[in-house]
């Protein structure tokens, strides 16, 4: 009888076998974050004083949503005199500089650079001038944010207490100002809600690192004194640092009540080409980075191996393997069709291998979705009706990542800036305003 077995068994299906169990090893541990973050609250940190800050802006032809970031720096509930604003007006062509000035810029910098493009060279550029020009106003940390950003008004005062608490860097949670425009916008929000609660939360709860994703994060001014400014260039520059600094062993942080908005795209022309170079941005960080990672959950000091298997997991390209897996199947299900192949047990077996892959990740997709809407509901700002929908929009939204990462494999990728155009009320996008007078009683001694 198991000779029977085996001999109904194809090479097929023990490639797919591997396949699936390697995979499901790797990615288990994602499934536990999730019982942590269900099972645990993450630990509560209280500031002992106030730390003096710089925040860095890269904006290039953001003028009609500067100024509503530079008004919700400007009503946080945090001392004003121990934040200030730069911008780096990068190869702008509209009058950005002038509105981000009108609307409380301590300073804007001009950059004009057609060869060095992309965000990570404007970072550059902006921290250099700050440490050059700036260096007696004794800053503590870099805040980096997007043009499109808006914060809550206790976000400096939540992100001062992680950083009083030791932080070299931490991002922050990070919800969506446009949920509502369309499924697009609604994916990108979902997908961020679960990073903030089921990855960077549990994470912290586990004291493990986080990483840095894109806006709404801190980095203490000696980290980038000890790398002698901003270093990191490749086109996802936000995952090379973290990348970097888990490398060297240092933590990144997460601040759950350190409240952003950002706004997503709304277009799948803008969604293609911002994932498109995320895709290519993470293939670069992999193989410039994925060897050392590699080593570092060998030798690496005990309290950053994990962090570097949980990073080197997070840049291996699992969606394109997933992609070339199921290709693989879905031309033996073609050469079969045509009578290249005869065995139909082998042909069988790889068109149920395509139809497994596709629903076992929308059912995944789905369900975190699920899970991600329940526990977010009451911070999601849409209709009901609206996020009943986004639900079921999502793991469509996440398969459009399969040929983005394909495309990616193969063609050059360009920093190309994404239109951003929904200017907002900071004022709703604030909590209550009994918030700011108990926080006032409580304040920190200042720096």
């Amino acid at each position: 009888m198991i000779d029977q077995l085996l001999a109904n068994i194809s090479f097929v299906d023990v490639i797919n076998t591997c396949m699936f169990i390697a995979f499901s090893c790797c990615y288990a541990y994602q499934l536990f974050y999730v019982l942590v973050v269900l099972t645990k609250k993450p630990p509560e940190i209280t500031a002992r004083r106030n730390h003096k800050y710089a925040v860095i802006v890269a904006a290039r032809n953001e003028r009609a949503v500067i100024g509503d970031l530079m008004r919700s720096i400007r009503a946080q509930n945090y001392p004003q005199e121990l934040i200030d604003i730069f911008v780096v007006a990068d190869n702008c062509t509209d009058d950005t500089a002038q509105v981000a000035k009108a609307a409380g810029a301590t300073k804007v910098f001009t950059r004009k650079n057609a060869e060095k493009v992309g965000k990570g060279y404007a970072l550059e550029y902006g921290i250099e001038r700050i440490r050059s020009e700036h260096a007696e106003a004794g800053y503590e940390a870099y805040f980096v944010f997007d043009a499109d950003n808006v914060l809550d008004e206790n976000y400096f005062r939540e992100m001062n207490k992680t950083f009083d608490g030791g932080a070299k860097a931490s991002t922050s949670y990070r919800n969506s100002k446009n949920f509502a425009s369309n499924w697009i916008s609604a994916g990108y929000a979902v997908w961020f809600l679960r990073e903030a609660k089921f990855l960077s939360q549990a994470r912290l709860t586990l004291n493990t690192s986080c990483a840095i994703s894109g806006t709404g994060f801190f980095i203490a001014a000696e980290v980038i004194e000890a790398h002698d400014g901003w270093q990191w260039f490749l086109l996802t520059e936000d995952i090379e640092f973290s990348t970097s600094t888990i490398l060297d062993g240092d933590r990144i942080s997460y601040c759950p009540t350190a409240v952003l908005y950002d706004e997503q795209p709304i277009t799948f022309r803008d969604s293609w080409n911002q994932r498109f170079r995320w895709a290519k941005g993470f293939y670069q960080v992999f193989w410039r980075y994925g060897a050392r990672l590699a080593k570092g959950m060998a030798k690496n000091p005990k309290g950053s191996r994990f962090a570097c298997y949980d990073m080197l997991m997070t840049i291996s390209p699992a969606m394109l393997i997933t992609f070339i897996v199921a290709m693989f199947n879905l031309v033996i299900v073609i050469l079969g069709c045509l009578g290249v192949m005869s065995m139909g047990n082998v042909v069988a077996s790889s068109l149920s291998c395509v139809i497994f892959c596709i629903l076992n990740y929308v059912m995944f997709m789905f369900l975190f979705g699920v899970l991600t809407t329940i526990m977010e509901w009451d911070v999601i700002r849409a209709s009901t009706a609206m996020k009943i929908r986004s639900v079921f929009t999502f793991p469509l939204f996440m398969l459009t990542y399969i040929p983005i990462a394909f495309v990616a494999l193969f063609k050059r990728a360009e920093w190309k800036p994404i239109r951003h155009s929904i200017s907002v009320d900071v004022s709703e996008y604030s909590t209550t305003a009994s918030t700011s007078t108990d926080a006032a009683a409580d304040a920190p001694e200042q720096h």
